[in-house]
């Protein structure tokens, strides 16, 4: 992993320049000429996750695939403010990051998304049949967005009980209310705007990939390996196969990286995403 080479650079995305990394084989390594493009999760989780992002683009390098961590618009370090960015706008940054490997020369590109880039990833490959990707990963896919989006109110909620600034009235149904009104919600730093919530609120897990109708690997996080998955991935997993779709599941010990403040690596985990490169392409 220590031959890979990264470098930060700026793409030109449909709303602003897209911040991101480029983590590349090490000149003389077998380059596969295969390039991973990695849509992080929501909010604050995307900061945390960073650096399993780049354990992970370090540890495909050595496989000789390249990938791309992308900063969506507003986000990170790309230009535009949170409140300012939308699903649509994030969906066409995915499609110009691809663009930006295919033009470095990568001949065969996937999709590596964690939590709800899960969603954006499927979301994208569904309603672009123009391209051609090779793999489509699923870290700990969010299943459903009304749920997801439930929690990430709770955190306001639970901040304003904390500071005191709460006002003891302040509900999930509530914020809701408010922002089915048009108000844009300040949660943990983030504008939070109806238009981007509704989006969120209309995420369904087995509806994007039956939509997408391509082959899957979805990988969780579990306390011990004799837990398995999830009962609801299990139950959605089943669904997707019932409806015919290829899916590869994996199940990896370790802790929910995304929601913890200090750095946590889980080597295993990248090692067990490589490994899917081993396998051709189905």
């Amino acid at each position: 992993m220590s031959g890979a080479i990264a470098f930060p650079l700026f793409i030109d995305g449909s709303a602003g320049r897209l911040f991101a990394i480029h983590v590349a084989p090490a000149r003389g390594e077998d380059c596969t000429g295969e390039a991973v493009l990695y849509l992080p999760p929501f909010a604050e989780e995307m900061n945390r996750a960073r650096r399993v992002a780049i354990l992970q683009a370090r540890t495909l390098a050595a496989r000789g695939v390249g990938t791309l961590i992308l900063d969506p618009y507003g986000t990170g370090d790309s230009e535009g403010d949170f409140e300012k960015s939308s699903w649509e706008i994030w969906r066409s940054d995915t499609r110009s990051g691809l663009a930006w490997l295919h033009a470095q020369g990568y001949r065969r590109c996937s999709l590596l998304g964690l939590r709800l880039g899960a969603c954006l990833a499927l979301d994208v490959a569904a309603k672009a049949s123009d391209i051609d990707l090779s793999r489509l990963v699923l870290w700990q896919p969010v299943q459903r967005g009304e749920i997801f989006l439930n929690h990430f109110l709770r955190i306001r909620i639970a901040a304003g009980l904390r500071d005191g600034t709460g006002t003891g009235k302040e509900t999930v149904r509530a914020l809701r209310r408010r922002l089915a009104q048009g108000e844009i919600l300040e949660i943990a730093g983030y504008g939070l705007t109806p238009e981007l919530a509704a989006a969120i609120d209309a995420m369904n897990i087995v509806d994007l990939a039956l939509k997408c109708r391509r082959p899957l690997a979805w990988i969780e996080l579990v306390p011990q390996v004799e837990t398995g998955l999830a009962p609801a991935s299990r139950a959605a997993i089943e669904r997707l196969s019932g409806a015919g779709l290829d899916v590869r599941t994996e199940a990896v010990v370790g802790p929910p990286f995304w929601s913890i403040e200090e750095t946590t690596l889980i080597p295993e985990l990248c090692e067990r995403t490589a490994e899917l490169w081993n396998d051709p392409v189905r």
